[in-house]
């Protein structure tokens, strides 16, 4: 007999189109497997032959936290590219690395969170690194080329498939679970949705992640958007993955729901299709959604449907076909490094030069000074670096290291005990006690997060710390050697990590007065440092004096900490002003520690430059006026350059980045970085960090009325162009806008080309002058080129909330051509018809309250747990909309009011005297139960502007009229 070999199932069938194949192997799993399938950690199918799968690999510029990999610039840095051509080669570098390190480590994931497209609306969000603008068009444009470079080209089979994140409107972190971001329609379909849409639409997206943070009082894993818009956008099955933790934190945290199975299930019905909770433990949430089942709260059409979309993901990146197609999975070639370096050059943004750069290699002795000097810093979602380049390093290799003189400008400390003592940082091993700059000290990189290490004695013979003031009081000590001190679980202070880093930074420390001495208190525990007979600790939890809230001051009474004496060898400023008087130019390096004082889960609190920072930059200044101030930071700062002849932004540019600096000062590459973002001149421009109303509140480049520190899409270039022959022609879906650019300077360089538009008599606010079109152009010496765009009549459209719809206002339309959004070389106005405004159809369509057109003290809120919206007064302020241009017809005998909670309605003409007060007779019985109110109304007729006023606790739902 020969043996029957069994058919193979439709599944592992190449030749059948995906849709079926999803099908038939969702039929073929057990209700029990479907499940266990919902949670981010899905567990194998042995039975099936269908492997464990595992949803998020991080990959924001570059594949993070699975060892080394191309470390790319910070995807700010990427976005100052202005370069969707340079960034979609970016991803496909970043996707080629994650199929090789795969097929090393199956740990490494094919499903990407990547990229993260939430915009850079306030610049004091603490993970500003992660976005790339300001801007939707911009933001979009550079999220889709890095999506598309992550899917690959293959028509069938992605190379990685990239989640978006993070769903709606996230911009703080302060509070991030708790916070709701209030955000009016125009806001929301103008703004925050444009950006998802413009990617989505694009066809390379996977998935979203939806954010830890409410929006309109809803927390973002039960959006209703995720349905009513997310899913509108394409025809593909997309992946929507919860943000860790976040499906607890609706119970939790939220106090949303009252149970963990309601809020399962809501989350599932709302469109969540995998749970990140609870690490690889898949039990806790697949218990939830069991006993959800099994109390009718989901069906097993909800799970199936999750599941669905979940195998989609897996069959687009081949992993059910034996023979997919061959690809050549490439790991840190030469290529990849070559365009680490490319992206690191093409991010610099030169913000001022007075004629200083490009310094002259051959001839120019140069000091390079501050705290950034030589350091190339990594962020949380940064890979292992293969390599690395420094902006000391950078400059050694281009001028020469006799040519080079460094200085980093800290403050060198011994810390003696109330005993006499000092702290000693015992030597690395099979490592002398190393003086500083020793040959064969050990490299610090090998130590990092290692408990083996002796810990800090205290003795006679105290190390020279270098101590490096952040800002706001947070500092790192160094020992000679360049290790960091650090306290590990064990609460013990070794010089144990080679950069400040992980999720909870345990590098960090704050000195804080007592007596005649400090305490040094460990900001990763927020105990003090003691000295031990076993060595040189934090104090133990049961005995340590509980820090205050975040006001380390003077301490008084019983404390547990030693009181340290603080002896300062050397100043910084000192050593820096010392370097730059004997330099015939200085590069001041400064910015910040993307670990410290801003990061995932701490916002910054101020613009300014940090004090030590800047005292090192006015000493350099002082010293030589021939100084160059080169910021290296995740985000923007507010500092004077008057006096300052040179000023350079790069984000942290991953491995190359001090190679790509240097070549910039030298003047082998020609800057052409541009802002992705406004840089404003003081704190006091900003709106709060949790005002999302861009437009009430005049914010970003796109609304805001002030003078910048430097404007939206500004970058200068050691060549010059002229603009000219800008014209337009409108279309029945475009209009075809055109110029020419041409290279007047001397030196080859590249411009980027942008291009605005601004309605010139808008009936409502519109943007002063909205990006809709750019181009990166590489041109030579007397070279010409035109920049062609066709600009769709959409772009010029507004969200009317009178019709509840996009609309494009007829009228006259500026365009705008040059090179920033404030260096404007060409200007020409077009006439579009458009779709005439009508007043508001109240008598047909009533009012939504969150509809209005202009607010003050209210908020938006959410008006039932499922979907709708809200207004309602913030706590103990007196609410106001006004609804413009109302069409009342012949008048009005009624009005209506939906409300919730106990307060007043009080409505009138814009103007007029109160017409209508409107209030429970009670307190409704919770925030959803919302009951109906009338009044009799006289003299409302006509079209005239309403104004309401909402007062004490209540939600305004719907104002409704009836006709006399």
């Amino acid at each position: 007999m020969t043996a029957h070999t069994p058919p193979t199932p439709p599944f592992r069938d190449p030749l059948l189109p995906f849709a079926k194949r999803v099908d038939d192997l969702l039929s073929r799993l057990t209700p029990d497997e479907r499940i266990k399938a919902l949670h981010q950690f899905t567990p194998a199918v042995g039975r099936l032959g269908v492997a464990a799968f595992r949803t998020g690999q991080e990959a924001l510029h570059g594949v993070a936290w699975m060892g080394p990999a191309t470390v790319f610039p910070q995807a700010v840095g990427l976005g100052a590219t202005w370069n969707p051509g340079l960034v979609r080669r970016v991803g496909e570098a970043v996707s080629r690395e994650a199929r090789a390190m795969r097929a090393r480590d199956e740990r490494v994931g094919l499903n990407v969170w990547a990229p993260t497209v939430n915009l850079l609306r306030h610049p004091l969000w603490g993970r500003n690194e992660e976005g790339y603008s300001e801007d939707p068009r911009l933001t979009s444009a550079i999220a889709t080329a890095y999506t598309r470079g992550l899917r690959g080209d293959h028509p069938l089979y992605w190379r990685t498939a990239p989640v978006l994140k993070h769903w709606l409107a996230h911009n703080n972190e302060t509070d991030r679970d708790t916070t709701s971001s209030s955000v009016r329609p125009r806001v929301l379909h103008e703004y925050d949705l444009r950006a998802f849409r413009d990617t989505v639409e694009a066809g390379a997206v996977a998935g979203v992640m939806p954010a830890y943070n409410l929006v309109n009082g809803r927390p973002n894993h039960v959006s209703p958007y995720l349905r009513e818009q997310l899913r509108t956008w394409t025809d593909e099955e997309l992946l929507v993955c919860s943000d860790a933790g976040a499906p607890s934190n609706l119970v939790d945290s939220e106090h949303y729901f009252d149970t963990h199975e309601e809020a399962v299930a809501a989350s599932l019905r709302a469109g969540v299709d995998s749970f990140t909770d609870h690490g690889t433990d898949s039990s806790v949430i697949v218990g939830r959604l069991e006993s959800a089942l099994r109390k009718g709260l989901l069906t097993e059409a909800d799970i199936d449907t999750a599941v669905r979309r979940q195998l989609s993901v897996r069959f687009r990146l081949g992993e059910f076909d034996q023979d997919p197609p061959a690809e050549e999975h490439a790991f840190d070639t030469p290529e990849h490094r070559a365009l680490a370096q490319e992206a690191a050059e093409q991010a610099v943004v030169l913000l001022k030069n007075d004629g200083l750069l490009p310094l002259a290699p051959a001839s120019t002795r140069i000091a390079v000074v501050g705290l950034l000097a030589d350091e190339c810093k990594l962020d949380w979602y940064s890979g292992a670096l293969l390599h690395r380049s420094t902006p000391l390093e950078g400059l050694y290799e281009r001028f020469g290291a006799e040519r080079v003189e460094f200085a980093e400008g800290v403050d060198r400390v011994l810390l003696r005990t109330s005993a006499g003592t000092f702290l000693h940082v015992p030597p690395a091993p099979d490592t002398p006690d190393a003086a500083p700059g020793a040959e064969g000290a050990l490299d610090p990189a090998l130590l990092a997060g290692r408990t083996d290490l002796a810990p800090l004695t205290a003795g006679p013979d105290g190390t020279e710390l270098a101590l490096v003031d952040w800002g706001e009081g947070l500092l790192t000590l160094r020992a000679p050697d360049g290790r960091y001190l650090s306290v590990a679980e064990d609460g013990y202070l070794r010089a144990s990590a080679d950069q400040p880093g992980g999720w909870i930074v345990r590098e960090t420390f704050r000195l804080e007065p007592h007596g005649d001495g400090h305490l040094l208190r460990h900001m990763g525990t927020g105990r003090h440092v003691l000295v031990a007979a076993d060595g040189v600790k934090v104090a133990a939890p049961d005995t340590a004096d509980e820090p205050g809230p975040e006001a380390f001051g003077e301490v008084s009474g019983e404390v547990s900490g030693e009181v340290f004496g603080l002896i300062v060898t050397e100043h910084g400023e000192e050593t820096v002003a010392r370097a730059a008087a004997r330099a015939d130019a200085v590069v001041v390096v400064a910015g910040n520690d993307p670990h410290i004082n801003g990061r995932e889960t701490e916002d910054r609190t101020t613009l300014r430059l940090p004090a030590q920072q800047e005292l090192l930059l006015r000493a350099a200044r002082a010293a030589n006026e021939n100084t160059v101030l080169a910021l290296v930071s995740s985000s923007p700062y507010a500092v004077d350059p008057t006096d300052l002849p040179a000023v350079l932004w790069t984000a942290h540019g991953g491995q190359a980045a001090g190679t790509a600096l240097a070549r910039v000062l030298a003047g082998d590459v020609s800057p052409a970085g541009r802002l992705p973002q406004t840089w404003y001149a003081d704190d006091a421009d900003l709106p709060g960090l949790l005002d999302y109303d861009v437009i009430g509140s005049r914010q970003t480049y796109l609304y805001f009325e002030g003078t910048p520190l430097f404007p939206f899409g500004h970058g200068l270039s050691y060549a010059a162009f002229a603009y000219g022959g800008l014209t337009a022609r409108v279309g029945p879906e475009a209009v075809r806008v055109s110029f020419t650019v041409t290279h007047t300077g001397a030196v080859p360089a590249d411009e980027v080309a942008q291009l605005y538009t601004r309605a010139v008599d808008p009936s409502v606010p519109r943007p002063r002058r909205e990006l809709v079109a750019h181009r990166r152009l590489t041109l030579a010496p007397g070279e010409t080129a035109e920049a062609a765009f066709d600009v769709p009549l959409s772009a010029f459209a507004f969200w009317d909330v009178a019709v509840g719809r996009w609309r494009v206002e007829p009228g006259r339309y500026e365009l705008l051509a040059g090179a920033s959004s404030a260096d404007v070389r060409q200007r020409t106005v077009l006439t579009l018809g458009g779709e005439p405004g009508v007043p508001r159809p109240v008598l047909e369509r009533g009012l939504d309250a969150a509809d209005f057109d202009e607010q003050s003290g209210t908020e938006i809120v959410d008006r039932t747990r499922e979907s709708g919206d809200s207004v309602t007064p913030v706590a103990g302020k007196p609410g106001e909309l006004l609804f413009r241009r109302c069409d009342f017809g012949s008048g009005v005998t009624e009005v209506t009011v939906e409300v919730s909670g106990g307060g007043t309605v009080e409505l009138s003409l814009d103007g007029g005297p109160v017409l209508a007060t409107l209030s429970p007779q009670a307190p409704t019985s919770g925030p959803y139960d919302y009951v109906t109110l009338g009044a009799s109304v006289d003299g409302v007729h006509g079209v005239q502007d309403l104004r309401l006023g909402l007062r004490g606790p209540l939600r305004l739902a719907r104002v409704g009229f009836l006709p006399g």
